[in-house]
């Protein structure tokens, strides 16, 4: 074969494999193809539908159910305010849910729950009928209505008012009975915003309820079941008015705060605070709210929850008070004021208040008051009045008595020792301005004034005072800035001031408008200016702890929560002591007026001996009656001379460790009736107060000598 012939086969070999290897070539191509083409068929048929709904997705975090509130304790760490767990159940619509949905859903939700149809209103029953009866809600518009709707005349909310307005009573009598069920369900679940879940049910949720509910959560759509909480007392009216209240999931947000919690990322039916203690610490006994991520579709339709955080319970706060001396407090003013009711009569009597405090700290132990009712069936009960220690004023009579000594040392017009002659004054134009019965015309000195309860020796301090001279029968002309000159010292000891009680609603009590001469001689003894029962508290502290003005509070501490059983958390705030003015005097003006306390008490002519000398704490104080007008409740009886009882006081004398206010407005109209209603109180009081003291200390020493024994025992 020569060289020609060669490359002719060779070529003729080479264009004969050619054919070969691209149908290899080809045959993976179509292998690779049809894999493709399989894999794309299954992707877009099998698993379409969810890698569309991941490509549309979109996010956005919204809150979960709230966390509870932080507990309260009392001083010695027991449980006044706790969280009970409920069951719940919620529903959450998304921003695409239809009215006609959700009223499927509600129809479902009736047949496995009881829902209270109480709260249920007329605009609730319409809106229901619209929604159930589209047809015949349609018809209620005119063709010329509709035709201005087209034309953009009226909008949707018009033509929605229309239809409500023309719904009869026919139209809301054919809601059955059963469905105002599905009416109540479905107000619930239309209440707030998309994706915020709404409380359908949480008071009363049954075991059974809340079963069957989380079976059938699939064809519930929306649906879910969850743990509640609700706020419980502990001590049940105990203490209760101050506490104070929250919402319910009902009321929701208090719609005169309602932009300052929606923009602190509360939501419209959160629970809050709404009075007192559980308002005032609202920022601090809020629970941190769960926050989830909602994944969404661009329908709005939920694809996916995710938890980010965990809720927690609120900060808890330690009172100041101590709810055992707290009870027995409120249970010896109850047997007071139900004796004296039973002794005098009087339907003007219906109230009684104590406040007990160290007088050094500031800190309350006892913010007490009843208050004597009849109820709707005229039944006697005696409920929680204890606000009215901080929000009630009364004239307090001689028990003020101390600050007119006080101003009359600081202003010069008399001196400790000074003697004046306790007599009948007869002042033009003026009732004769005397003394009580049990003292007898003559000299006494300031002691001997505050032990007797002389009611001359302040006039005459308070004449000095207005620059003035006694004469008998004649005018008694006076400065009118005397009136300013006397508060000024009176406030100094919290006397017609805020005491900066950290409770909302203190008032600063009535003062006396006239500028007349008697007046101000009253004044000087207690009958002229209006106090709160939380003032006069803190007027006598400020005698017990030698001239230190301290601002009273009702919080000790706030803590962070613990989930562990009878533990506590680490302090996160403690409140210190905080004095709000030192009274600009002399110590030995304090400590002379202090002395004129202890003869109240221990004195052979003592206006309180009777019921503290033999008393083993020691204490001092000083007793009052007020002439006063009646008014109270009782419209037809207003302006009715009566009287009101005071005390005040502390121990032990020597070393202050509680100082306390009795105040019993309208005690009686006839003094023939006089019970010391107010000395019984005092006494019983602070008996209660150092029983417990003594009851602790020796349950302490108890526990200690029974460790040491057990240390004894494991070492040997």
């Amino acid at each position: 074969m020569n060289q020609t012939q060669f490359q002719k086969a060779k070529k003729k070999k080479k264009r004969a494999q050619l054919p070969f290897r691209l149908n290899v070539l080809f045959f993976f191509v179509f292998l690779l193809f049809s894999t493709l083409i399989l894999r794309l068929g299954v992707i877009q048929i099998v698993y379409g539908e969810q890698y569309r709904k991941e490509v549309e997705r979109t996010e956005s975090i919204t809150v979960n159910t709230p966390a509870p509130r932080g507990k309260i304790y009392d001083r010695n760490y027991q449980v006044v305010v706790d969280n009970e767990p409920l069951h719940a159940i919620t529903y959450t619509r998304t921003h695409t849910t239809k009215p006609s949905e959700m009223i499927e859903t509600a129809k479902k939700l009736a047949s496995y729950i009881e829902k209270p149809t109480d709260r249920v209103t007329e605009r609730d029953i319409k809106d229901y009928w619209i929604l159930t009866n589209e047809e015949k809600a349609n018809a209620k518009i005119t063709e010329a209505e509709w035709a201005r709707f087209r034309e953009k005349k009226l909008t949707d909310r018009d033509i929605y008012r229309l239809k409500l307005e023309r719904i009869t009573e026919e139209d809301i009598k054919a809601i059955k009975e059963h469905e105002l069920e599905v009416v109540a369900i479905f107000r619930e679940m239309n209440r707030g915003y998309a994706l915020t879940p709404q409380m359908v049910k949480n008071e009363g949720v049954t075991d059974e309820e809340y079963a069957i509910v989380s079976e059938r959560l699939e064809e519930l759509p929306g649906v879910d079941v969850t743990t509640d909480w609700n706020r419980h007392y502990v001590y049940n009216d105990t203490f209760r008015t101050v506490l104070g209240n929250i919402t319910s999931s009902e009321e929701g947000l208090p719609r005169e705060k309602l932009d300052y919690y929606l923009a602190r990322d509360y939501s419209r039916n959160d629970r809050v605070g709404k009075s007192y203690i559980e308002a005032q610490y609202e920022d601090v006994l809020r629970g941190q709210k769960a926050k989830i991520k909602n994944v969404t579709d661009k329908a709005g339709n939920i694809i996916e929850t995710i938890e980010i955080s965990q809720g927690r319970r609120g900060k808890d706060i330690v009172l100041t008070i101590d709810m055992e001396l707290q009870k027995r407090v409120e249970k010896i003013i109850e047997e007071e004021l139900m004796t004296m009711k039973r002794r005098s009569g009087t339907e003007l009597l219906d109230r009684a208040f104590v406040v007990m405090m160290d007088p050094n700290t500031g800190e309350v132990l006892s913010l007490a008051g009843k208050q004597y009712i009849r109820d709707e069936n005229g039944k006697v009960a005696l409920r929680d009045y204890a606000l009215g220690t901080i929000t009630s004023a009364y004239a307090m009579g001689s028990a003020v008595k101390g600050a007119t000594v006080l101003t009359g040392f600081e202003t010069g017009v008399i001196r400790p020792g000074t003697v004046l002659v306790d007599e009948p004054l007869y002042i033009k134009d003026t009732p004769t301005k005397k003394s009580h019965s049990g003292i007898r015309p003559g000299p006494m000195n300031d002691l001997k004034a505050l032990e007797m309860s002389s009611n001359v020796y302040m006039f005459k301090t308070a004449i000095a005072i207005a620059g003035s001279t006694y004469r008998p029968h004649q005018p008694l002309p006076i400065k009118k800035e005397a009136f300013s000159i006397m508060r000024r010292y009176f406030n100094q000891f919290g006397l017609g001031v805020k005491t900066g009680i950290d409770l909302p609603g203190e008032i600063i009590g009535w003062p006396g408008q006239s500028t007349l001469p008697g007046h101000l001689l009253d004044l000087s003894i207690g009958q002229f200016d209006m106090y709160t029962p939380i003032q006069m508290a803190q007027y006598v502290s400020t005698i017990a702890n030698g001239g230190y003005r301290v601002q009273p509070h009702v919080v000790k501490e706030i803590r962070d929560p613990i989930s562990e059983k009878d533990s506590m958390g680490n302090v996160i705030y403690s409140f210190e002591p905080k004095v709000l003015n030192r009274v600009d005097m002399k110590k030995e003006y304090i400590e002379r007026v202090r002395e004129g306390f202890y003869r109240v008490m221990h004195g052979s002519n003592g206006t309180a001996r009777a019921f503290f000398a033999n008393a083993p704490y020691d204490p001092a104080g000083k007793t009052g009656t007020a002439q006063a007008f009646y008014d109270g409740p009782i419209q037809s009886r207003r302006m009715t001379p009566t009287y009101n009882l005071t005390l005040v006081g502390f121990a032990p004398y020597n070393n202050p460790e509680v100082a306390f206010a009795v105040v019993v407005p309208w005690v009686y109209q006839n003094p023939k009736n006089h019970y010391p209603i107010n000395n019984y109180i005092g006494r019983k009081i602070l008996d209660a107060y150092f029983e417990l003291k003594k009851d602790r200390q020796s349950n302490e020493q108890s526990s200690t000598e029974l460790l040491h024994n057990d240390e004894q025992t494991m070492e040997r």
